[in-house]
């Protein structure tokens, strides 16, 4: 069986040796398939796992109902449409908050990184807020901006906002000095450099810290969704709970899930279209 210490320290050939072998392998997707029927396989026995878990009685079948009992539920929300009301508002909220961050981290971190005088101002300031987590003040959110959609709005911005920024200031820090030299060289303008050299090399980084945000927009608007809301996955979550709709609340987590894996893999795809240049 593979395991980290195998894997990091076994003796691989070099990019042109790779090129060659993959050349003659028979099936050159084989690796990768198995590990999508590995992935697949735990899959299905933390499905089987759940499913049988209540029916032996190792849990209690009220408090975690068996999986077919929550699908069949999900699907009844599904027809019914008050699945998609519910998630509607979550999205609609998550990425209008998280689209704001990305519009105002991304400039702002480049900024900050390539110009000193603006990294010596902001930096202080934004020391002592991003050591504050977003639930934290979502009361303060709430005070200021009333209970309605823009709070709800506010708190995802907040939360995405510093990963992004975070990662954008890294990106655009850490980009190879010989690749800046080079730009000099060829009488390149500091503009010029930054927008044909610094950011594209910075631009892995950066979506490292969009990643994080989508999880963060998702996770931070559930639990704002359950101080203060009349639809979305948080409020339904909350309501089910409240009214011992066991079934219900396990549905709504679960697109809750799901959700967030659809994300996480739109915005690896994403980050592959953008950085393409990386593998030539």
């Amino acid at each position: 069986m593979s395991d980290l210490l195998t894997e990091r320290t076994a003796a691989r050939p070099n990019p042109r040796q790779e090129e060659a072998a993959k050349a003659r392998a028979a099936s050159p997707g084989r690796d990768r398939a198995v590990a999508v029927a590995r992935g697949a396989a735990g899959l299905v026995a933390l499905a089987l796992v759940w499913e049988l878990a209540p029916r032996i009685g190792l849990v209690d079948a009220y408090s975690i109902p068996p999986l077919h009992v929550v699908l069949q539920e999900w699907w009844s929300m599904v027809l019914d449409g008050e699945l998609w009301r519910h998630v509607s508002a979550s999205l609609q909220r998550s990425v209008i908050g998280f689209a704001l961050a990305i519009v105002i981290a991304i400039p702002l971190g480049a900024a900050i990184a390539w110009y000193r005088p603006v990294r010596e101002f902001f930096t202080p300031s934004l020391e002592l807020f991003r050591n504050t987590a977003a639930l934290a003040i979502l009361p303060v959110f709430i005070l200021l901006l009333g209970l309605g959609e823009t709070s709800k709005i506010a708190i995802v911005l907040y939360a995405c906002f510093f990963p992004i920024l975070l990662s954008t200031i890294a990106g655009v820090s850490s980009v190879d000095p010989q690749l800046l030299r080079s730009a000099r060289v060829l009488g390149l303008s500091p503009v010029a450099t930054f927008r044909k050299v610094a950011f594209p090399a910075a631009v892995p980084t950066i979506f490292t810290g969009i990643r994080i945000s989508g999880a963060a927009a998702i996770l931070v608007l559930i639990a704002a969704e359950m101080i203060g809301a009349d639809a979305g996955l948080g409020f339904l979550i909350n309501y089910a709970q409240f009214n011992f709709l066991i079934p219900k609340m396990y549905a709504a987590i679960l697109t809750t899930s799901l959700i967030g894996v659809a994300v996480n893999y739109g915005l690896v795809a994403l980050e592959r279209r953008f950085s393409r240049w990386r593998a030539l």
